[in-house]
């Protein structure tokens, strides 16, 4: 076994590399083991109703799919169902889109996640690097997150829209992802899936709290779409997840009241780190983005009591806090409270 190239783009949730440079928590003397603060997932995971057994020795069955992609056409507001690939994660999609597009020159607007560059340089495109959208006149592929991670960065869905017609009128592609829109849903393009030049990345888990489920969409022109389908080939999400995603996406009640929650619980984290001394440097419903010049040190201290956040090579002085559940708030509070700056 190789070690893994040192390009690869790091991720949050990596209980076990926590465990190697900290040690357990319990080894540490802390109990109620990880708090896993590195990634923006809901901590209050979606209520699903109990499965059918036969789901779990089964092949995934055309019904199904069609309920889910019915629940996420339904939830996504979007007219044209043709329009809608259901894949295991948004981030099979991610690998498989930059495929099906002809070389060209990328322009990814940073800081964002660490995924798109080397996805689409992989697929043979040049790829740019931009901080601001009015530097990428000259590429025929525009990649972003939108609300953007790690900043919260929002671009205003008019200004998006205008990118799209503009990429589409020189056969380029404006490629959206909306990871973080189901809280923030009046931001989302989503009703205007299917328009040429756009494509837009849905992620299932991280608002319903299941990123374990593995499942995401893709909305995209019906042409792109059939093609992504093919590409991601039968079976591509299974029959537990179609399940669950169906009803998941079907209940408006749940996800209204999980909006008001998260807006509530995430105006609390800012204003808890606030009072700790750390600056905000952005942030969404599921996250909150803090600067402070000692962030690598306050990393490490959080390490040793068991709480995991997300640091960034590329800005030393950030560091990322996912949302807490509330049983988890006093834990936060009292491991940055014993922090010495």
């Amino acid at each position: 076994m190789t070690d893994a190239p040192d390009d690869l783009p790091v991720h949050g949730g990596d209980l076990a590399g926590a465990a190697t440079r900290f040690g357990s928590p319990a080894s540490n003397g802390i109990s109620g083991g990880w708090l896993d603060l590195s990634t923006g997932i809901n901590p209050q995971p979606y209520p699903f109703m109990p499965l059918d057994p036969a789901l779990w020795h089964r092949l995934p069955q055309q019904a199904m799919q069609d309920a889910l992609i019915s629940a996420a056409a339904s939830c996504y507001r979007v007219g044209e169902r043709a329009a809608i690939v259901a894949a295991p994660g948004t981030q099979a999609i991610l690998q498989w889109l930059p495929r099906l597009l002809p070389p060209a020159k990328v322009a990814v607007l940073a800081p964002t996640y660490g995924e798109y560059a080397p996805n689409w340089r992989a697929a043979g495109h040049e790829v740019t690097i931009i901080h601001e959208l009015a530097t990428a006149a000259a590429a025929q592929v525009v990649v972003l997150a939108n609300p953007n991670n790690p900043d919260g960065r929002r671009i205003a869905p008019e200004t998006l829209l205008a990118l799209a017609d503009d990429l589409a009128a020189r056969d380029g592609w404006l490629v959206v992802d909306e990871a973080f829109a189901d809280a923030e849903p009046e931001i989302s393009l989503s009703a205007r899936a299917g328009m040429a030049g756009l494509v837009l990345l849905r992620s299932f888990g991280k608002f319903y709290g299941l990123a374990g489920l593995r499942l995401g969409f893709a909305l995209a022109p019906t042409d792109l779409a059939t093609r992504l389908r093919e590409a991601l080939g039968p079976w591509a999400v299974s029959g537990p997840a179609q399940a669950i995603g169906a009803q998941a996406l079907a209940d408006r009640a749940w996800a209204a009241d999980t909006r008001e929650r998260l807006a509530l619980a995430s105006a609390s984290l800012a204003g808890l780190l606030r009072r700790a001394g750390l600056a905000s440097a952005g942030g969404a419903p599921l996250f909150q983005l803090v600067r402070h010049p000692q962030a690598a040190a306050l990393y490490d201290h959080l390490g040793r009591q068991g709480i995991l956040t997300r640091t960034f090579a590329e800005q030393p002085d950030w560091l990322r806090f996912g949302l807490p559940a509330a049983r988890d708030v006093a834990r936060l509070e009292a491991a940055l409270a014993s922090w010495s700056k």
